[in-house]
């Protein structure tokens, strides 16, 4: 396929006389650290895609949340519907650029796996408590999930996937440099490039997560009521989305006005993606993955206007909803948690479960911490307050 032309409809993108020259072709994959037999019903990233769906990670993401703890409300997005969003927005830019959905798709639900319990309050104070012991990184967690803690398999830990799906987990933000230590451990023994930037099937899936949380923290924070629709109009392109569909609102029903506007904004943003990328690549004319990844430059990125406007949004959320006094309420409980957690299993390593009990009584302290941490950064936010009244709560069964 000539770079720059698109197929205008994409029916299995794991067809190669669908793809465009630029997208990762599952025939030409650099294959899995372990060889297996190529499965014969499903494309190699197919198959990447289902294991993370069938891994414990996946399924602890229904009860993981982004900014509102698991009780406070059952419409508030978690960590799996926020996942489940991004997979459909990366699947709808793949198939207007060509590329391969398949790809896109496995890496937009794996982008989280790595997530604490309680979202960013969660990390950071998992990141203060292993300071001392070489810190604590969610994408590098994400890894450690898929290369190692995933135990379902005879010949080999974690899930053992694709070398473009693993490339595409710790790249999709550009090239690596001063990797963890997981990554650069798993690097010496296979070579992802982390010099290079990632296939544009990992482009797609970083924007698309930038498009769905931006646009459903506005959806939350509204239903919360974290602010209002009279605030976002200080917000630049959100307040012009606004006032199109109020234009045509009846003002008797503001929550259909609120979900028409959000729709509207998402569709801006991928219409803006399109647009910006497709210049990008018809300057680049890329005849391949690798020329992609060689680019110099990401090739699938928002225009300069909407990445202010992006900025913009971003920051008034930040002020708005991540730091209103509601939320520091919860976050400040969701802190003490995960800190007392870490303290007491660092100390007493016997109230951990017997396996992790095993593991954290090898090796030196920092082998210990990093193990209470895995412990930890799996748990979901009604685990981790379960564990909590049960240790800490004197009147609380321990079972």
């Amino acid at each position: 396929m000539v770079p720059g032309n698109f197929p205008r409809s994409v029916a299995a993108m794991s067809d190669s006389d669908v793809l465009a020259s630029f997208a990762c072709n599952p025939e030409a994959t650099r294959g899995r650290l372990v060889k297996e037999p190529a499965s014969p019903t499903r494309s190699d990233y197919q198959r990447d895609r289902d294991r993370i769906i069938h891994s414990r990670a996946f399924r602890r993401l229904q009860y993981k949340t982004q900014v509102f703890v698991f009780h406070e409300g059952d419409h508030y997005r978690t960590r799996l519907t926020h996942s489940i969003e991004v997979a459909q927005i990366a699947r709808s830019i793949c198939r207007q650029l060509g590329l391969n959905e398949d790809l896109a798709e496995t890496l937009a639900l794996a982008h989280d796996l790595g997530h604490t319990p309680f979202g960013h309050a969660g990390e950071d104070a998992l990141g203060d408590a292993m300071a001392p012991y070489g810190g604590f990184d969610h994408n590098e967690q994400t890894f450690r999930h898929l290369t190692l803690l995933e135990e379902r398999y005879y010949a080999f830990d974690g899930l053992n996937l694709t070398w473009e799906t693993l490339e595409g987990i710790v790249k999709h933000n550009g090239p690596v440099s001063g990797a963890r230590p997981s990554v650069k451990d798993f690097n010496e023994n296979w070579d992802l490039e982390l010099d290079t930037y990632a296939s544009a099937e990992a482009q797609v899936a970083a924007l698309s997560d930038d498009i769905a949380y931006n646009n459903h923290d506005i959806d939350d924070g509204l239903r919360a009521g974290l602010f209002t629709m009279e605030d976002l109009k200080a917000v630049p392109l959100v307040n012009e989305v606004f006032a199109e569909a109020e234009a045509r609102a009846d003002d008797s029903n503001r929550d259909r006005l609120k979900h028409e506007a959000v729709r509207r904004l998402i569709n801006a943003m991928v219409h803006d993606v399109l647009r910006e990328s497709k210049k990008r690549i018809d300057k680049h004319k890329p005849d391949s993955a690798e020329a992609v990844r060689r680019a110099g430059e990401p090739l699938i990125a928002f225009s300069v206007q909407m990445r202010n406007n992006e900025r913009a949004l971003r920051d008034f959320l930040f002020n708005r909803m991540y730091r209103h006094y509601k939320v520091n309420r919860m976050t400040s409980k969701a802190r003490r948690v995960v800190k007392e957690l870490f303290t007491l299993y660092m100390e007493e390593p016997e109230c951990l479960p017997d396996l992790w009990q095993a593991k954290a009584k090898t090796g030196n302290d920092s082998a210990r911490a990093r193990h209470v941490a895995d412990y930890i950064a799996g748990m979901t936010d009604r685990f981790a307050l379960d564990e909590h009244r049960k240790i800490f709560d004197v009147q609380s069964k321990t079972q």
